[in-house]
This record gives C-alpha cells, structure tokens and sequence, in this order.
C-alpha cells in the first residue's frame, strides 16, 4: 500500500537523525566550551578564513551532521559547528524547546565568540533554526537591542525544515489501519536508518539497525527529541509567509532521495527567497553532506567563492 515507510517516517520520525554516522570522520581537534545562558555548548572550531557556522539537526550533533566535510571546509575556512542546546555534548535542560529558544541561543553563542562575519548552514532542524535566525537577523527582531542577532552574509539550507504542512504531518491523526513500530526498536530504527540514508533505502543490514538503536539509545537526548515531536506549537515558528525577507546570497541543497523533508520544500524554499539556487545531490537521502560529502561540497564551493568575491 503507499502508506507504507515515507508516511511512517514523516508522522513518527520527522527530522530524527537517530542513526549511527556512515562515513569515516577525519581528525578533528578536540571539542571546546562555552558557557551561553548559563548551560555549556560544546563546539568544534578549526580552520581559518571566512567564517562558516554550521547547525545541525534534531537528534544529532555537530559530530554527527559535519563530521565528513568539516576537515575539508577548514582547508580554506574558519569553520564553527556546535552542539546546540539539548543535543551532542551540551547541556540537556529539561525544559521545553522551541525554535525561538534555539535561535536566541544560537544568537548568544555567536555574540560570546564575536562572530559577525559568517555563512551559516543548517541541516534538517537546524536548517529551520537557520533559517528563522536570517529572518530576525535582517529584520532586526530582538527581545531587547542587547540581544540584536548578528547577521550572516550567506545562508545555506540542506534538507530544511520549516515548512508549516510538512512538519504538521506529524500531529495528523494517524489511519486506524496504520501500525508504527516505537522508535526506539529495532524495527523502528530500521525504517528511520531507511529515510534518512540513501544506501539504507537498497539494503540496510543487521549492523546498521543495532548500530543506529545504540546511538540512539547512548545520546541522551530523548527529552530533546520528545519536547519538539509531540509539541504542535512549533507549528506557530514555521516560516512561511516570511522568507521573502531573506535577501542575502542562499543555497539551497537536498538529497535528491529525502524521505523525510521532501524535494519539494526545497524547491518551496526557492520559490520563496529571491535570487536563491537549488541543488539537489545525487545518490543522497535526507544527510547528503555525510552519504556523499565530496558531492555536497562540490555544490557548496562556488556558492562559498562566488560570495566571498568583491
């Protein structure tokens, strides 16, 4: 039937990221951290030039999205991903989470390393984060001008969410005749690990199913990830309506196998932020930039170069 692991995946496992890295990390140097609001963020920084700031998503890390390309980015760039709040190796305050929250700590952190000059790149969550976080930068919307956001010159979304109707899928009530396994099982595991990777939706083996179930299970993250997938009211941070207010250089790349955030809001994205291009990575699911990392910054350097000209 066509409810099959496409649906399955949107309404249980939207933007969850619960799955063992794929590819081969290349040395990185050690974590650091710093206090932002009083919690610890943990981030890696390295490289030197233009400064690139890197958001990854719902139930990964700054490991866990950018491992396979931030070695490579740093020949050339400064490059600074973090843990965001709730995930990775920073603080996991059980509070509940929103994309404000995660703007404004986004905003803090940028602040306390006065980082003013930057590219920022979101995945999936991180990619509404980043998205949001342009719109109130250039717009000028802060709590207090103590707070102003600083304001990025170049944006890059990579299987973004955000979109109000995709992510309301989760909360649609479910067809009576639609069984989902739990998450965290097995078979659960096995239709995330599906979605998310290109090469898992051939074959997926034994090993990556436990693989993706101990990572799961050892990230500790799990009230992060319950806070936002059972909370409608971030259906209210969408952004639509209001990425016209996006007027810096912007890219838009996608998996061309996403079954989690679909081709088609990215190509929404497009539609909505003037002047923006649309790349679709080959052979990739929702991570393009862990399945095909060369591939993924292939399509990000002229962007980066062309930019950064005068």
């Amino acid at each position: 039937m066509r409810i099959t692991m496409r649906m399955m995946c949107r309404l249980a496992a939207l933007l969850w990221l619960a799955v063992a890295p794929l590819a081969h990390a290349d040395a990185l140097p050690d974590g650091r951290t710093i206090k932002v609001f009083g919690t610890d963020i943990h981030y890696y920084e390295m490289g030197s030039g233009p400064t690139v700031v890197l958001v990854h998503g719902l139930g990964s890390s700054a490991f866990g999205d950018w491992h396979a390309v931030m070695p490579k980015l740093a020949k050339d760039h400064h490059v600074v991903a973090l843990d965001q709040l709730g995930f990775g190796a920073s603080s996991k305050p059980m509070v509940d989470y929103s994309i404000q929250l995660w703007v404004d700590t986004l905003g803090e952190f940028l602040r306390e390393k006065q980082i003013h000059d930057f590219t920022l790149i979101g995945e999936s969550l991180g990619g509404w984060i980043s998205a949001k976080y342009t719109i109130q930068a250039l717009q000028g919307i802060a709590a207090d001008p103590a707070f102003a956001l600083p304001k990025p010159s170049r944006l890059v979304l990579c299987d973004a969410a955000g979109r109000r109707s995709t992510f309301a899928q989760l909360f649609a009530p479910r067809p009576a005749n639609v069984k989902m396994p739990p998450m965290l099982s097995l078979a659960g595991q096995k239709a995330t690990i599906g979605a998310v990777f290109y090469r898992a939706q051939q074959h997926a083996s034994a090993q990556d199913i436990r693989d993706g179930l101990a990572w799961a299970l050892g990230k500790d993250d799990g009230w992060t990830v319950h806070s936002v997938t059972t909370n409608p009211a971030l259906l209210d941070e969408a952004v639509d309506g209001q990425l016209d207010a996006i007027r810096i250089p912007t890219l838009l790349l996608w998996g061309a196998h996403d079954g989690l955030v679909p081709v088609a809001d990215g190509r929404w994205y497009a539609a909505g932020i003037a002047g923006s291009q649309l790349k679709l990575i080959a052979d990739s699911a929702h991570v393009p930039m862990t399945e095909q990392p060369d591939a993924w910054l292939a399509a990000l350097r002229p962007f980066l170069d062309h930019s950064a000209a005068p």
